[in-house]
């Protein structure tokens, strides 16, 4: 992560849409838009914060009820 932020993202994928964000709001300016666009108004936003193990736990739960699982506690 260190690295990363140093060099950039290592994952080709957010590499390209970084790059696709930059041409993109390039192109919306060029444009003659009114509004001055960003790059970052075009990248899209995968993780906006990381879940607790609360949340974790209750996306599990919802899971196992929608595949007809069952939970069994120890005696």
């Amino acid at each position: 992560m260190a690295y990363e932020r140093v060099t950039g993202p290592l994952d080709i994928r957010l590499r390209n849409e970084i790059a696709s964000s930059i041409v993109a709001a390039t192109v919306h300016n060029s444009a003659g838009s009114k509004k001055r666009a960003k790059p970052s108004d075009f990248l899209p936003t995968w993780f906006k914060r990381r879940k607790t193990a609360q949340e974790i736990w209750q996306e599990v739960l919802k899971a196992n009820t929608a595949l007809g699982g069952v939970i069994h506690k120890p005696e």
